[in-house]
């Protein structure tokens, strides 16, 4: 009987030992970097906290850190499916700003550049080329807004999140792995996924960090080091990107060289065998595939449960679903009021943050975090300032935050290239030349030129933005355009009538504006034109005839209200723009008649007319479909000119599609017309559209040709004229390239195919 009792208490305590074990176990996870594959970590953990498995420590690399910094400072793996599956989500990685903070004021006018060059050019350092890609002005305010109450809870001491993190960076200057234990959760999270070239490096306690797949991409070692947990469950990514070499790819794929490196194999020896090796099944997708966030979530989850039971069999402990959300709550309760009490501005001269704190309502402190943001991307629309970093740091003397934003290199001085390549004879290369100048007020000089065949410009700007009443700039412009219109062969619809019409127009003034709102400008300007058109007034045209020549000078003066928030400069399917201008002309007519004028001697008259002018293009889009309109209305009172073309050629036109302005089409131009259109557009694959598009013009007044090549008005109503477009646009990295049949409601123009490479862009003429 006594063995009985021994036998029981051994059996006894073996079991007590058990429970006390199993009660001990302390679990941590790791994540590896695999770009956009790093999003099946949230998966991962979904299945793990489903199934009552604890995670009590979390390591993260990369887009790893990113979960896992998200995951330490209490985001559920619900929450972080919700923001990852989300369309604010895709823009903070492609670089675009927040949806309705997207300020129209410093938006400069569409030009035909498709690269950008930024540099940094001062006496001390040279001329220094910005490495970086893509923009991270929305991506640093996100994780800024998100991690400021976590860090503040935690007193900038990782071990006191709701889950205990380390991050992994990089600092590629000592070429080792920098471990991130303490300080702004924002920064560390930011840091670890600064892929080199990509985004722009931010400091972190003064040092400039990367992206730390570089030296440690699945970083179970510091796992073990820092936290030394009894089992580790190591979740991996990152795979082989190829197999074999990719012959036939290779060519495209050389600029993503630097990432493919960063995605090097994760060896799952790293484990230790009392652990769990995961590596979801991501080979359907790339490390650019963000958009496929549901589907890379699903693939980790389902994954994990596949291997549920071996993760069961080796972690004891339990955590229910319940304690979990209580811990996560009892986190958030701490967070601190999110006011801004203190703004301030690191790396800027005294005036430099004058400027800035223009934009920000300081003197009505404690500020909102609307109030922030709206600053902070007034300022960042702003090109000049696409390298300030912004941090919200728990205040030392208030319950809330203070808000910093910290200069990192400026870039002064910018390069735009571009151009298109055409079937007919369009061709032409772009150049443009920004540099900046900020002290107490922001100077931005600009040149653009563009040379071909067609058309050929020079304009010269200086914009000075002034902290005055919020904001208000004025912008002194020089700007020579040259058109030749001289017919060239259609590549199936021969033209053999050429249009004989050589068009210059110079102007100098000034324009000032100042922002209504976020989304709209208001401007008005001031300035001198000196125009010249030089024309044939036959369709038949001789080398030996001489052309007429009509010159106008004098002024116009106006107003305007407009905005654009467009997705794309050209071939739109997403957004809205608005233009509505009133302006005054007071000119002098002057014509020169030719050969093929019967007209005889100089004629000089004075013409003044006020003209308003609506212009609204708008897209709505379900899915792969996008319809859109477009409403063009023109009112004045200008009156004719001493001929026929010459009135014509200085009258409003209808410019629906990307090759009106290349073409004199004289039933689409009119003193007073109103032009309506509606726009089809298919998405047949990513970055693939097909586009029908149908256009109804009505002349208000026509202008007729009469016995004498004088220009007649007619006010018969009935006429009406038809425009159409059926193309076929692939929107690649150095703009549109584009197959279309054109239909225009012209006996010289009726059927055109036109194929380019590039945008097809062109200053508006002086007198629109």
């Amino acid at each position: 009987m006594g063995g009985v009792k021994r036998a029981g208490l051994v059996i006894a305590i073996v079991l007590a030992g058990c429970v006390k074990n199993s009660s001990a176990q302390r679990v941590g996870l790791v994540m590896s970097g695999g770009g956009a594959k790093g999003i099946a970590h949230i998966g991962v953990i979904k299945a793990l906290e489903e199934n009552e498995i604890p995670i009590d420590y979390v390591v993260g690399t990369s887009m790893g850190g990113i979960v896992a910094g998200f995951y330490a400072a209490g985001w559920s793996p619900q929450q972080m499916e919700a923001v990852v599956t989300s369309e604010e989500f895709m823009g903070w990685i492609s670089g675009k700003l927040d949806k309705g903070y997207n300020y129209y004021y410093n938006k400069h006018d569409d030009h035909p550049s498709f690269l950008k060059l930024n540099l940094s050019l001062d006496s001390a350092s040279g001329l220094n080329l910005n490495s970086s890609l893509a923009s991270d002005l929305s991506l640093n305010f996100a994780f800024a807004e998100r991690m400021a109450q976590p860090t503040s809870i935690c007193r900038g001491n990782f071990d006191s999140l709701m889950v205990p993190l380390r991050v992994v960076a990089a600092d590629i200057f000592t070429q080792s792995k920098v471990i991130l234990r303490r300080g702004s959760l924002s920064d560390a999270i930011r840091a670890t996924h600064t892929v080199p070239f990509f985004y722009n490096p931010v400091k972190v306690d003064g040092k400039y960090l990367f992206d730390g797949g570089i030296y440690d991409n699945f970083p179970v070692d510091v796992m073990q080091t820092e936290f030394q947990p009894d089992i580790v469950i190591g979740s991996n990514v990152s795979s082989k990107v190829y197999d074999v070499y990719p012959t036939g790819q290779d060519e495209k794929l050389i600029s993503k060289s630097l990432l493919f490196m960063l995605l090097d194999k994760s060896d799952p020896a790293l484990v230790p065998t009392s652990g769990v090796y995961l590596q979801p099944n991501l080979q359907p997708f790339s490390a650019f595939d963000f958009a496929r966030a549901s589907e890379l979530i699903d693939s980790g989850y389902q994954h994990t449960l596949r291997q549920i039971e071996e993760i069961k069999a080796k972690i004891a402990r339990r955590t229910t679903c319940e304690a979990v959300f209580e811990r996560r709550n009892q986190f958030a309760n701490q967070n601190p009021p999110f006011v801004i009490h203190q703004v301030s501005f690191e790396g800027f001269s005294p005036r430099q943050q004058r400027y800035l704190g223009s934009f920000f309502r300081v003197r009505d402190q404690p500020l909102t975090l609307s109030q922030i943001k709206q600053g902070y991307y007034q300022i960042v629309s702003d090109d000049f300032f696409k390298n300030i970093h912004p941090q919200f740091t728990p205040s030392t003397l208030y319950q809330g935050f203070d808000f910093r934003l910290s200069r990192r290199p400026q870039n002064n001085f910018q390069i735009d290239f571009g151009g298109v390549m055409a079937t007919r004879s369009l061709s032409g290369i772009f150049l443009g030349l920004n540099y900046y100048r900020f002290k107490q007020t922001l100077l931005h000089g600009n040149l653009n030129l563009f040379a071909g065949t067609f058309y050929r410009t020079a304009q010269i700007k200086a914009r000075i933005d002034l902290p005055i009443a919020g904001q208000f700039y004025v912008e002194p412009e020089a700007t020579f355009n040259d058109w030749s219109f001289l017919e060239g062969k259609d590549i199936i619809f021969k033209k053999t009538i050429p249009t004989a019409l050589d068009r210059i127009d110079r102007k100098i003034g000034i324009t000032a504006g100042r922002p209504m709102g976020r989304k709209y400008k208001l401007s008005a300007g001031f300035h001198y034109l000196n125009n010249t058109d030089r024309y044939s007034n036959t369709e038949t045209f001789l080398s030996s005839d001489t052309l007429d020549r009509l010159k106008l000078t004098g002024i116009r003066t106006g107003v305007a209200i407009q905005t654009n928030d467009l997705n794309r400069k050209q071939y739109s399917n997403q957004g809205k723009a608005f233009l509505f201008q009133a302006d005054y002309f007071d000119m002098e007519e002057n014509l020169t008649p030719g050969s093929t004028s019967i007209l005889a001697g100089e004629s000089i008259n004075r013409r003044s007319w006020i003209r308003a002018r609506l212009t609204v293009e708008q897209y709505f889009r379900r899915g792969v479909y996008s319809s859109g309109y477009l409403v063009d209305l023109v009112v004045s009172n200008q009156p004719t000119f001493s001929n026929y073309l010459g009135s014509v050629i200085n009258a409003p036109g209808f410019y629906p599609m990307q090759d009106s302005r290349t073409l004199l089409l004289p039933r689409f131009r009119s003193y007073n017309f109103a032009a309506i259109g509606w726009r089809n557009v298919f998405t047949i694959r990513q970055n693939l559209d097909l586009r029908l598009e149908g256009y109804v013009y009505k002349p208000l007044q026509r202008i007729a040709n009469g016995p004498l090549q004088d220009a007649q008005i007619s006010n018969d109503l009935s006429q009406i004229y038809l425009a159409g477009m059926a193309s076929v646009v692939f929107h690649s990295t150095v703009g549109p390239i584009s197959l279309s049949m054109n239909y225009y409601d012209d006996k010289n123009n009726p059927l055109g195919v036109l194929a380019h490479v590039g945008f097809m862009l062109y200053q508006k003429t002086s007198t629109e």
